[in-house]
């Protein structure tokens, strides 16, 4: 009887080319610039760090990243969101 094994990879380059895209795309926004906003892609543990001012702001970055993500064929259901923590200075 024939067996099979299904694997899902995500490829890590194309995940750090939308996340490099999603942060110059928050630089560049009016809304954005006097915050501490930004993202940050640790690759041996493959997590997306989101610091944000604030919780619209942090909802903001999440379709920000889901659009980079899907302009590069990334399929979104691979984000986990985890519960937002709040950092010194009310920062998200």
């Amino acid at each position: 009887m024939p067996s099979f094994d299904i694997v899902s990879k995500v490829d890590l380059q194309e995940v750090d080319n939308a996340v490099n895209q999603s942060q110059k795309e928050i630089e560049q926004r009016f809304d954005f610039k006097t915050g501490k906003s930004k993202f940050e892609l640790d690759k041996t543990e493959s997590v997306i760090k989101i610091t944000a001012d604030d919780e619209l702001k942090l909802r903001s970055m999440h379709q920000i990243l889901e659009q980079k993500l899907m302009k590069r064929k990334l399929d979104i259901r691979v984000l986990d969101y985890s519960k937002a923590e709040p950092a010194s200075g009310s920062v998200l």
